[in-house]
């Protein structure tokens, strides 16, 4: 299955960048959001963004040009060329009622065959799918922030994606210049199941006083050659996200290990959600 036309649905930091490597991988790119003020604000990030990689010389002029005349933005669905769209991913926030809706409006417009992949990065697809007319035409597709530079994107089939799906997304993956890995539908997959314990646990050491925030970094920087340490990590991908990854780990697996940090759930309260609030575990 060939796809040419995608349609990224949210345009918050993931899905301006996977609109992004879309664009740039030759695609016709529909990059969709509610609020017009908002996806006129990714268009000029986006705009931005492939400039930095022209001026470090990691994309030809020409290829940044040609992304930027591939991308197309719209506040409104009826915008969209429906018949052209072999793929749409979605990329809001992490909340199941909130997908499963979305894709009650966006399903009924799709042609039958087109693909429909959630760039969650926690729940399960299975029981997304299960919301959706095409489960078997259903996916994740996880890719990681930020989307222009990180090679991975990890694919998660659910229980009834069909192989002629894996396949495609694979193939759209390796397009887009990333390298598909794929997992099997458990809550986390492999990267949060793995990565988000770990800061959790790096909160935790912080508020029993074992350490200061930048020394706990620094430990694990230089320790275990980290490029960055556990909390400077969560300041980047958003405290509030890394709590709410924990909520569903300790709820879907039942396991009193993934219980959320007291101290991660006290800083959401505090509005200090890292980069994007200004303040976090450290000072932006």
């Amino acid at each position: 299955m060939s796809i040419d036309a995608a349609l990224i649905i949210g345009s918050g930091t993931m899905g301006r960048g996977i609109a992004q490597v879309s664009a740039a991988a030759g695609l016709t790119t529909y990059l969709h959001d509610v609020s017009a003020e908002q996806v006129t604000k990714a268009l000029a990030e986006i705009e931005r963004s492939l400039g930095k990689l022209v001026e470090k010389g990691k994309l030809p002029a020409e290829k940044s040009q040609k992304a930027k005349s591939n991308l197309k933005t719209v506040s409104d669905l009826g915008g969209v060329d429906w018949p052209r769209v072999g793929i749409a991913i979605e990329a809001i926030f992490e909340d199941f009622s909130a997908k499963t809706a979305l894709y009650q409006d966006v399903q009924p417009r799709l042609n039958d065959g087109a693909i429909l992949a959630s760039n969650t990065s926690s729940i399960s697809i299975t029981k997304l799918a299960a919301a959706t007319d095409r489960p078997s035409k259903f996916i994740g597709m996880h890719f990681f922030n930020p989307v222009p530079l990180m090679s991975l994107v990890e694919v998660i089939r659910g229980l009834q994606t069909d192989d002629q799906t894996v396949e495609a997304v694979a193939a759209l993956a390796r397009q887009m210049g990333k390298n598909p890995l794929q997992c099997n539908d458990m809550p986390g997959f492999v990267s949060n199941r793995v990565l988000m314990p770990m800061i959790n646990e790096a909160v935790y050491a912080l508020m029993e006083g074992v350490a200061e925030a930048e020394t706990i970094d620094e430990i694990m920087k230089q320790g275990c050659n980290f490029p960055m340490g556990p909390l400077t990590l969560a300041d980047f991908i958003g405290v509030d996200v890394c709590l709410n990854i924990m909520e569903v780990l300790h709820r879907d697996l039942g396991d009193p290990k993934f219980r959320p940090c007291p101290l991660l759930r006290k800083m959401v309260d505090a509005g200090r959600l890292g980069r994007k609030s200004g303040w976090g575990f450290h000072a932006y």
